[in-house]
């Protein structure tokens, strides 16, 4: 585990955990939790060995009078100030927030527990007092030492989150080549202003949002709208900053920077949606908070009533027995020990759990929506088929010819051409003078002739002849068309598409058995989405959706109380990944995409999902178990160490409240650990 080094985190971090706390009623102010931890741990071990359990001496004990009792208050009072603090803290923000939780139940307990003990060191050792009164040392340390432990546990588990927004701006260049006057000035983007002209050269990062003034080129957009395709554009289209260039250069004009760019908004977007999200309470803090005040209550009537049945000595010990039974050993482990080892399990099964309380929401599940590529496909296109479709040239011939044209292009069509050519073991044909056409594909030439590759559009558009029953059969099963034409001649063509991860049918089939219903979101067009949607039985599609729209999707089926879980890879998926109950990102996705989820596919296997669930089910069971054990002690003994009991002749012994609760914090950690995923 990292350490919980809080000076380390970035401003956005901070502000996020600050949220979690007063949402969670977690402590405000951590500190290194693990160096508190460990030097708490210290000064606990001499508290143990020298002070009775519930004034019960154990066997192991050293007592020598009177100088283990003023050792024991020097250490306990340490321990008071330094490994209570992070509790006093969390309290704070607790009772400011009116919402008391396990801070201030922890809070109550070590507070009462100290005062009390050092009010009975004076009583024995100064003012003789007979009988001699109980101090609570043992369980002021104990509880500190177990409370510190379970919250260190438990946010390293949740500090494991990065910066989404952090990696959102490094999408963006530091500098810009802004013309000026005709001449070109290197300048950092925070200096560039709506209206300022730009040159964008080959391979470079655009730097803001803007329109093309003159060039053309195709751009990666991939980073920003997470589709595998780079996108062709011309004088008047416009270019989100981000984005990558290709091989051409332009000159563009920028029309958004700072918090009017598209990043800067995804950016508040996913912002937004997360501080939405980190207000939820966990189970643990709403029992402890039921606790506090049951606690507290029942304290007060038993302090009252056994000072008007007996003396005021009786009704205090009584008391004060109450806060500190009540204080929340078992309590505080059930949730951290359960997330660890659920996390750990997680982590060998390819699942990176960053937000735990999504864990919670799987069995409320409605609706999965998931993006398609890189998600539901592998992002890769991969050429079915290509022949020629003239006695001149043979399909090799044609792959050939379009080899040598694609060669050189990281279009993800032209990959899968060269790819094609590559596993045939057909060598590209030499081809001089390529160029982009721009909206239409590319031209070479080849033994002085010129050659295109285009797409069905243009020969339509051409009223070029092809075979319409070859292509309509193709293009229905998913494949992008290219064609090879020589003049007015359609030569051959070479059919590929993005091919559906195998994993992927399971995955919707399994949602489906558990009655959440498969939602497919994606930016690609509409004929596109329908053939992978049918092939994995997906009956709700929404297609050509841009950033904002798959956030406001996710909305629209929350509206009506439906919990949703959203799958997505690329950076258009990282408001709607925060906005969902739960984000789930593929590991093979862009870095903002991952840091706006709660789960991360690490080896991008959509089937990982399926464990996922499965997984989240047993871990809140695990969690319903430990908090039934952890609050059930504190449900019996409370009232029985207030003494409702007492008019039949019993009252609670402290050493049995005490072995119970040892008990209690044994069978919680035993619990956590049967915890199991099938390989």
């Amino acid at each position: 585990m990292k350490d919980m080094d809080m000076q380390g985190m970035s401003k956005h971090d901070m502000k996020h955990m600050d949220d979690m706390d007063m949402g969670h009623g977690q402590m405000m102010h951590m500190g290194n939790l693990k160096l508190k931890f460990w030097v708490s741990l210290v000064l606990t071990i001499p508290i143990v060995v020298m002070s009775p359990m519930m004034g019960v001496n154990l066997p192991f004990q050293v007592v020598f009078q009177p100088w283990s009792d003023y050792i024991v208050a020097i250490l306990g009072t340490i321990l008071f100030l330094y490994g209570g603090q992070p509790f006093f803290s969390g309290a704070k923000a607790e009772v400011a927030n009116r919402k008391p939780a396990m801070m201030t139940l922890i809070t109550m307990g070590i507070s009462v527990a100290y005062v009390y003990s050092i009010y009975a060191v004076i009583a024995n050792d100064f003012l003789h007092a007979k009988p001699m009164v109980t101090d609570f040392f043992w369980e002021l340390a104990t509880l500190i030492a177990i409370m510190l432990l379970g919250h260190w546990i438990e946010m390293n588990t949740v500090m494991n989150a990065g910066s989404a927004v952090d990696n959102l701006a490094k999408l963006l260049p530091s500098t810009a080549h802004k013309i000026v006057d005709g001449q070109v000035q290197e300048v950092a983007i925070s200096d560039l202003a709506k209206s300022d002209h730009v040159q964008v050269r080959a391979g470079e990062k655009i730097p803001a949002d803007g329109t093309v003034v003159s060039g053309a080129t195709s751009v990666n957009e991939s980073m920003v709208t997470g589709e595998a395709k780079l996108v062709e554009k011309k004088a008047q289209d416009k270019v989100v900053g981000g984005s990558v260039n290709g091989d051409g250069t332009f000159e563009m004009q920028v029309t958004g920077t700072g918090e009017s760019g598209y990043l800067a908004q995804v950016m508040k977007l996913v912002s937004d949606a997360q501080s939405a999200k980190s207000s939820q309470e966990n189970m643990a803090d709403k029992v402890a908070g039921l606790l506090f005040y049951a606690a507290l209550t029942v304290s007060i009537v038993a302090f009252v009533t056994w000072l008007l049945i007996g003396n005021l000595a009786l009704a205090l010990s009584i008391a004060v027995t109450v806060l500190v039974i009540a204080c929340p050993h078992a309590l505080g482990l059930a949730i951290p020990l359960v997330v660890a080892r659920s996390t750990a399990i997680a982590a060998r099964h390819g699942l990176l759990i960053r937000n735990r309380d999504a864990m919670e929401q799987v069995k409320k599940l409605n609706y999965a929506l998931m993006d398609k590529t890189g998600t539901l496909t592998a992002g890769n296109f991969k050429v079915a088929d290509y022949q020629g479709v003239t006695t001149q040239f043979t399909a090799d011939e044609v792959l050939a010819m379009m080899s040598g044209l694609e060669n050189g292009s990281s279009h993800p069509l032209a990959v899968g051409i060269l790819a094609a050519a590559k596993e045939h073991q057909i060598a590209a044909t030499k081809v001089t003078d390529v160029h982009q056409i721009t909206g239409v594909g590319l031209s070479g030439t080849i033994d002085g002739k010129e050659y295109r590759i285009v797409s069905a559009a243009y020969l339509d558009k051409e009223k070029l002849v092809y075979d319409q029953e070859t292509f309509d059969r193709l293009a229905s099963a998913g494949n992008s068309v290219s064609f090879l034409i020589q003049d007015k001649t359609v030569l051959g063509f070479a059919a590929q598409g993005d091919q559906i991860k195998p994993e992927s049918k399971n995955l919707i089939d399994s949602l489906k058995a558990q009655h959440i219903t498969p939602v497919m979101l994606t930016g690609d067009n509409k004929q596109s989405a329908q053939v992978v949607a049918k092939q994995l039985g997906i009956t709700e599609v929404h297609a050509s959706l841009l950033p904002e729209d798959k956030a406001k999707l996710v909305k629209q089926y929350q509206a009506d109380g439906s919990n949703v879980m959203m799958i997505g890879d690329g950076v258009n998926d990282a408001p709607s990944l925060a906005q969902a109950e739960i984000g789930v990102a593929i590991g093979s996705g862009t870095d903002v995409a991952i840091d706006s989820a709660d789960i991360v596919l690490v080896k991008s296997n959509p089937n990982d999902v399926v464990d996922f669930l499965e997984l989240a089910r047993q871990t809140t069971s695990k969690m319903a178990q430990n908090l039934w054990w952890g609050a059930g002690y504190n449900i019996v003994t409370i009232p029985l160490a207030a003494g409702v009991l007492a008019p039949i002749g019993f009252i609670l012994n402290p050493m049995f409240g005490a072995v119970v609760m040892s008990l209690s914090t044994v069978i919680v950690a035993i619990n956590a650990m049967t915890l199991r995923l099938k390989d």
